[in-house]
């Protein structure tokens, strides 16, 4: 009986982590900025290449743009695209820069399974570099979404 329940339970546990739940996008978008992965490291520095280029994430209360509250607008470090406006910018608590809501046009979306389920992953519309993830816990009073994004993805341009 006791090998029945074991057997059981190794079929249950693989079976649970099965190929329905890995990544299975296996088609690659295209972005108008193209590099070589020599082109990016030569660019950008090891931590930016290991987020942006690896969709890594940096440590948390890691970026001085968490507290950041000058306005001006946040760009790709990959390709300068304008991506988030301060004016939507929030402190989340989270220790990542957060925002209600991106520049439309400027950031894509795609599901990722890194974690063994399904979250919204945000990239630069123009490079394709990585930023982070939206959750749907952000401010009622405004867009309810969350835009948790590495600071070292992000460059900042204050207004004049």
């Amino acid at each position: 009986m006791n090998k029945l329940i074991i057997a059981f339970a190794l079929v249950l546990f693989f079976n649970c982590n099965s190929a329905a739940q890995k990544k299975t996008n296996t088609t690659e978008e295209t972005y108008k900025i193209t590099k070589t992965e020599t082109e990016w490291k030569a660019q950008l520095s090891a931590k930016e290449f290991h987020v942006l280029r690896q969709a890594r994430t940096e440590r948390a209360f890691s970026s001085p743009l968490n507290k950041n509250e000058v306005d001006g607008v946040y760009v790709c470090k990959g390709c300068d695209t304008p991506l988030f406006k301060s004016a939507d910018k929030f402190d989340s608590g989270t220790g990542w820069p957060s925002f209600d809501r991106e520049i439309k046009g400027n950031v894509s979306f795609s599901t990722d399974y890194d974690l063994g389920y399904a979250r919204t992953e945000e990239h630069c519309a123009t490079c394709g570099g990585h930023l982070g993830h939206v959750f749907n816990d952000g401010p009622k009073r405004t867009t309810g979404m969350r835009h948790c994004i590495n600071g070292v993805s992000l460059k900042f341009i204050p207004n004049n």
